[in-house]
């Protein structure tokens, strides 16, 4: 498995790679997006994640990272930053990271997150290998989600998800019509860990609405459930459209 590192900090960037290469993983250093951008394009072999820190000199991680989701929606990416507000946390999630750990960190939860991630994008291309009748669409509405291909799509436009985006709505629709609270949505599709919180979700949510609702204001499909979470429906009704939805 190979990982890209996009970290300006010559010590931190240097012990990363020696404790990921001592885990079995090949590990590519870049000091700065444009260099981590180069590598990414002119990889033999694909990367299969990217840890990025956020303050780079000349081009941001918000930047990186977005210009790293118009090349791939799929690779696990996971922000390694020293910036701890919550502003900071949901403007990456909506660049398109997948997850985000604070500086500093534990490496032993690192490593696990990074596991995870890794393993959670094997799953998914191999169930497209395998074919899976059984899961690998699903339409609802004028939505058509293929988890193949890691797209949604509905009137004629066609929206990539990352990772973390099809496996939460993977969740809702293996769910469709059960009360998901947001720490068992948190716990289930990101596991637990200190820097990713309960407003995690709301921020992946809005994107869920945002892409598949005809209006995100006044969902139909993504049904927020006061104090408690949320509550996808696939066909709704007159009992839904009056359910709380604020």
């Amino acid at each position: 498995m190979k990982i890209l590192i996009v970290e300006d900090e010559e010590a931190l960037a240097s012990g990363l790679k020696f404790n990921f290469e001592q885990e079995g993983y090949d590990v590519e250093n870049a000091g700065d997006g444009s260099t981590a951008l180069d590598k990414f394009q002119r990889a033999q072999t694909p990367f299969d994640l990217v840890i990025l820190d956020l303050m780079l000199p000349s081009m941001s991680g918000y930047e990186t990272c977005q210009e790293i989701r118009k090349i791939d929606q799929m690779i696990p990416i996971l922000v390694l930053s020293a910036r701890t507000l919550s502003e900071d946390k949901a403007q990456a999630f909506d660049c398109g990271t997948d997850q985000y750990m604070t500086k500093p960190f534990a490496l032993p939860e690192l490593l696990s997150r990074v596991r995870n991630l890794i393993e959670r994008r094997s799953a998914q291309s191999l169930r497209g290998l395998q074919g899976s009748t059984s899961t690998d669409t699903f339409e609802f509405g004028d939505v058509r989600v293929d988890f193949d291909k890691f797209e949604v799509s509905i009137d004629g436009r066609t929206q990539s998800l990352t990772t973390m985006e099809l496996e939460l709505l993977r969740y809702f629709i293996e769910h469709e019509g059960h009360v998901l609270s947001r720490r068992q949505i948190l716990e289930v599709v990101w596991g637990t860990g200190s820097d990713v919180t309960t407003r995690t979700i709301d921020n992946f949510v809005m994107r869920l609405r945002r892409f598949v609702e005809s209006n995100p204001a006044e969902p139909r499909h993504f049904l927020s459930v006061r104090g408690t979470g949320y509550r996808f429906v696939a066909k709704p009704d007159v009992t839904t459209d009056h359910e709380q939805t604020g």
